[in-house]
C-alpha cells in the first residue's frame, strides 16, 4: 500500500477513534485492501454543496469524523461571519445513518454555542430551506444523498436565505473545512442545551405556504375527484406530500403501499430516483390498474418529482424533466395571465442545461426568463438579486426540479406534486390530459427533444479520466457533430462563447463551472458537465423540429430520436 495511504491508516488506529471504527479498518485491512486504500487514498472532499459519499471508515467516506470535522469548519465560518447568536436548523431523509450523521452534525453545532433546532424525524429537504427562513436561521444542514443508491449518504449546506451556499461562502466554508486537520480539532459535545427539538409546528406553516401557491382552488373543487397515484420511494415525501394534497382539496389520493415506508435500503429499486423507469414501475402498475389521471414519485429528501401521464394511444409514459419544467412553467404564465395576477415584472429562472423552450414560453407569455448555472443554488442566488426588482414566479431545471413562490430557495417536490395535480385538474376541466397541453405547446413552440446520458469513471482515477476528457474537447473542440457544423463554443471555465465562423469572443456574464456547450448549424445544443458530487460526466443533448399538427407527434418524435441517437454514436459516446 502506497506510504500516505498507510499513514492516514495508521493514525487512525492509533488515534482517538471508537473501537468500532479500529475494528473494521482491521477487518479490510486482512479481507479487502483495495477497500481500504479507496477509503484512505485521499480526503472526502467538502466541495461547494457539501459532502456527499459511500459510507464507510476513512477519510474518503461518510462516518461520524468526517461528518463532524466539516461541520466544525462550517460552525468556525458561521461564527466568524455572524457576530452574536447563530442560528441553525438541521434537518434528514430516510437512509441508513441520516439520523446519526444530523444528530452528530446538531451536537458539533451545539458544542460551539449555536443554536441548533434540529427536525425530530425525517423531513424533506425543502423543508429544511422553509426551517431556515422562518426560524430566521444563519444557515443550516440537510443529510441526504438525494437519489444516489443505499450505499451513499451526504450533507448539503445552506446560508440564511435558504439557499444553498454560493461565492464567497461556498469557498470560504471549505476553506475552514480543510483547516481541520485531526478529530482533535472538532468540539463533540457539552452544549446540548442548545438543541431546540422542531416538527408538527413547522409541517403547519409549511403546509400552509404550499397552500397558498394554488393559482385555481376552484378548479380543484371541481375536480377533488382526480385519480391521484404517488409514491414516495420509501422517502421522506410520505411525511407532508399526502397531507399537501388533502389541503388543496384532493380526495382521491392512492399511495403506493410497497414503497409507503421510509426505508433507507430502498428495497423495492436499485436506484431511488424518479427519473429511472424501474423506480417508477410499481407506481406505474398501480396507476394503470386504477386508471389514473396522474402518477407523481418523489426521490428520497423529496426534492425531485417524476410524473406519469397518459399518452395520446392512452399508455401511460413518465416525462422527462424537461417537459415537466415546460408543464408547469406554462401552467403558473398561463394561469395567472388568465386569473389576472399576473405581474408586469414577472421572471422565471431555469438552467443552462435545460430545454430552450422555457424561452420560447417566456417570451410568448411576455416575462423575462433567466439562465443561470446548474443547480439550485444559483436559482436562489438569482431571486436574491432580483429581490424587490422583480416578481419572481417560478424555476426549474431538467433534472426533475421545480421551486415555485420564493418563500423556499431549494427545490421542492412537494409543492410541484401539489401543483402537478392542479395543473392536470385545470386541463382535465377543459377537457384535455396534460399529454394534450404537451403536444400543443410544441406545435405553438416548436418541438424540443432533450436526452442525458452520464458515464461514470469509478476508482481512484475516475476524476483524472474525467478531467482529461473535458481537457481533450476544450483543446480540441469538434468541428462537426453529425455532420453539421459546430457554430458555438461556449466555455463556462473560462467565461468566453466562441463564434466558431467568424472567431469572435465574448464573455459569458456567469460565474465560472466546468462546463463546455457546442452549438450546431442544425440547431443543435449538447453541453459536457462533470459532476461536482460524483466521479461522472453528463452529457445533455436539445434538438428541435416543427411540428404542424397533433397527428404529426410520433414521426416527429422519432425523427428526433433518431437525430440524438446520431449525435450520441458520433461522437463516440455510445
Amino acid at each position: 500500500m502506497d506510504n500516505a495511504i498507510q499513514q492516514k491508516v495508521d493514525q487512525w488506529l492509533q488515534g482517538n477513534y471508537d473501537e468500532e471504527t479500529k475494528k473494521e479498518i482491521q477487518r479490510l485491512q486482512s479481507e479487502n485492501s483495495n477497500e481500504l486504500a479507496d477509503s484512505f487514498y485521499q480526503n472526502l472532499e467538502f466541495g461547494t454543496g457539501g459532502l456527499r459519499g459511500v459510507m464507510g471508515v476513512g477519510t474518503n467516506r461518510m462516518n461520524k469524523y468526517t461528518v463532524g470535522m466539516a461541520t466544525q469548519g462550517y460552525a468556525n465560518y458561521l461564527k466568524q461571519s455572524f457576530p452574536g447568536e447563530v442560528r441553525v436548523a438541521i434537518a434528514h431523509d430516510s437512509r441508513n445513518n441520516s439520523r446519526f450523521f444530523a444528530e452528530t452534525t446538531a451536537n458539533v453545532f451545539a458544542a460551539n454555542d449555536i443554536k441548533v433546532f434540529l427536525f425530530e424525524s425525517l423531513r424533506p429537504t425543502p423543508e429544511l430551506s422553509f426551517a431556515i427562513r422562518t426560524l430566521g436561521c444563519q444557515g443550516g444542514v440537510v443529510c441526504t444523498a438525494s437519489h444516489n443508491p443505499k450505499e451513499y449518504n451526504g450533507y448539503k449546506a445552506y446560508w440564511n436565505d435558504g439557499g444553498q451556499l454560493v461565492p464567497p461562502h461556498d469557498k470560504n466554508v471549505i476553506k475552514e473545512v480543510e483547516k481541520i486537520q485531526s478529530v482533535e480539532d472538532v468540539k463533540w459535545n457539552g452544549g446540548e442545551a442548545n438543541i431546540t427539538l422542531i416538527g408538527k409546528e413547522l409541517d403547519e406553516q409549511y403546509i400552509r405556504m404550499v397552500k397558498g401557491l394554488s393559482v385555481y382552488p376552484e378548479v380543484i373543487k371541481k375536480q377533488e375527484d382526480l385519480k391521484i397515484v404517488y409514491t414516495p420511494v420509501h422517502g421522506t415525501g410520505i411525511m407532508l406530500v399526502p397531507q399537501v394534497l388533502e389541503a388543496f382539496g384532493f380526495k382521491n389520493v392512492h399511495i403506493v403501499e410497497e414503497q409507503q415506508t421510509p426505508d433507507g435500503n430502498f428495497p423495492t429499486v436499485a436506484y431511488p430516483n424518479p427519473e429511472e423507469k424501474e423506480t417508477m414501475s410499481i407506481g406505474l402498475q398501480k396507476a394503470k390498474d386504477l386508471d389514473a389521471d396522474i402518477l407523481l414519485g418523489t426521490d428520497p429528501d423529496a426534492d425531485r418529482v417524476g410524473i406519469g401521464i397518459k399518452n395520446n394511444k392512452g399508455e401511460w409514459v413518465l416525462m422527462n424533466g424537461n417537459q415537466t419544467a415546460v408543464l408547469a412553467f406554462n401552467y403558473l404564465l398561463e394561469a395567472r395571465k388568465e386569473k389576472g395576477i399576473a405581474q408586469d415584472n414577472d421572471m422565471i429562472i431555469t438552467t443552462i442545461v435545460t430545454t430552450g423552450m422555457v424561452d420560447d414560453l417566456a417570451r410568448g407569455n411576455g416575462v423575462t426568463c433567466y439562465r443561470v448555472l446548474t443547480g439550485f443554488k444559483w436559482i436562489a442566488e438569482m431571486i436574491r438579486l432580483k429581490e424587490g426588482k422583480e416578481n419572481y414566479v417560478v424555476g426549474g431545471e431538467e433534472s426533475f426540479g421545480l421551486m415555485i413562490g420564493d418563500k423556499i430557495r431549494d427545490k421542492d417536490a412537494i409543492s410541484a406534486v401539489a401543483l402537478l395535480c392542479e395543473m392536470a385538474s385545470y386541463e382535465k376541466e377543459k377537457g384535455n390530459t396534460l399529454f394534450d397541453k404537451l403536444v400543443e405547446l410544441y406545435i405553438k413552440y416548436g418541438f424540443y427533444k432533450e436526452d442525458l446520458i452520464s458515464i461514470t469513471k469509478k476508482g481512484m482515477d475516475g476524476q483524472q479520466q474525467i478531467a482529461a476528457m473535458m481537457q481533450e474537447y476544450r483543446n480540441n473542440p469538434p468541428q462537426t457533430i453529425n455532420g453539421s457544423k459546430v457554430t458555438a463554443v461556449l466555455d463556462y471555465d473560462n467565461g468566453l462563447a466562441t463564434n466558431v465562423q467568424t472567431r469572435d469572443v465574448n464573455p459569458i456574464d456567469l460565474p465560472r463551472s466546468n462546463v463546455l456547450q457546442f452549438i450546431t448549424e442544425d440547431g443543435s445544443l449538447i453541453s459536457a458537465r462533470p459532476s461536482g458530487t460524483e466521479p461522472k460526466i453528463k452529457f445533455y443533448f436539445s434538438v428541435k423540429e416543427a411540428l404542424a399538427s397533433a397527428d404529426q407527434f410520433d414521426e416527429v418524435n422519432a425523427k428526433l430520436d433518431d437525430k440524438i441517437k446520431a449525435i450520441i454514436k458520433d461522437m463516440k459516446l455510445g
